[in-house]
């Protein structure tokens, strides 16, 4: 870019000559921002705009164009990509990326229950922090580390890596938390679970056993059998 701004603003063409050079720069500006976004899967924390790079002035101009969207607070997304399928289960992603998807949430996640979460349920070590979100509403669980690492799937949704437990590992921490989500809505699901292609009911147990519940979980797991 070869453009240099002129002090003399008193002539015309020294002013033309200026704001043709200022749209050239930003409009180059603009353009490796978008490919910085498009490096980060389109979307970025403001912070992270910033130390990857794009200038405040770029960003504030991107935002107030509509070149970018605000998903969450501090959180944009390209506004060209293709409408988000999933938009609370990526940003709660992005947003807590120690964070597991657990309980109801992950029941419907996988198709296991006639539940309609209003709020997503996540799962972080006991002792982790975590961000309070404007939305999605959040809740938050905090499992032991053994709980916690078990289990755990990685699913790409709207291009994020979104980290969710498998059917398994949710039957078994719906028992453990029956009192807190209802025994009806394990039951549901264990119901569903069974009629699924290949259950693995062994690993139920397992996973089960991790949670300190296999004793308690067998004579359903033997009804349903």
């Amino acid at each position: 870019m070869s453009c240099h701004f002129k002090k003399d603003g008193q002539n015309p063409i020294h002013l033309f000559a200026n704001a043709y050079c200022f749209v050239l720069l930003m409009n180059h500006s603009i353009e490796l921002a978008c490919r910085v976004f498009k490096a980060n899967k389109g979307i970025l924390r403001t912070k992270e705009a910033l130390k990857a790079g794009i200038h405040r002035r770029t960003f504030y101009a991107m935002r107030q164009a509509g070149l970018i969207v605000c998903i969450s607070r501090g959180f944009y997304r390209l506004a060209n990509l293709p409408p988000l399928q999933n938009p609370d289960l990526a940003t709660v992603a992005k947003r807590i990326p120690q964070g597991v998807v657990c309980l109801v949430s992950a029941l419907s996640f996988h198709g296991l229950t006639t539940q309609i979460p209003h709020e997503i349920s996540i799962a972080i070590p006991r002792s982790a922090w975590f961000p309070h979100l404007d939305y999605p509403p959040l809740k938050i669980h905090r499992f032991d580390k053994a709980s916690l690492k078990s289990g755990v799937e990685t699913h790409a949704i709207d291009g994020i890596d979104v980290r969710v437990y498998s059917p398994e590992k949710t039957l078994a921490d719906c028992f453990k938390f029956r009192n807190k989500i209802g025994m009806p809505v394990f039951l549901e699901a264990l119901r569903t679970y069974r009629h699924r292609n290949k259950p693995n009911f062994d690993k139920v147990l397992e996973y089960a056993r991790i949670c300190r519940v296999e004793r308690l979980i067998k004579p359903h797991l033997e009804t349903i059998l």
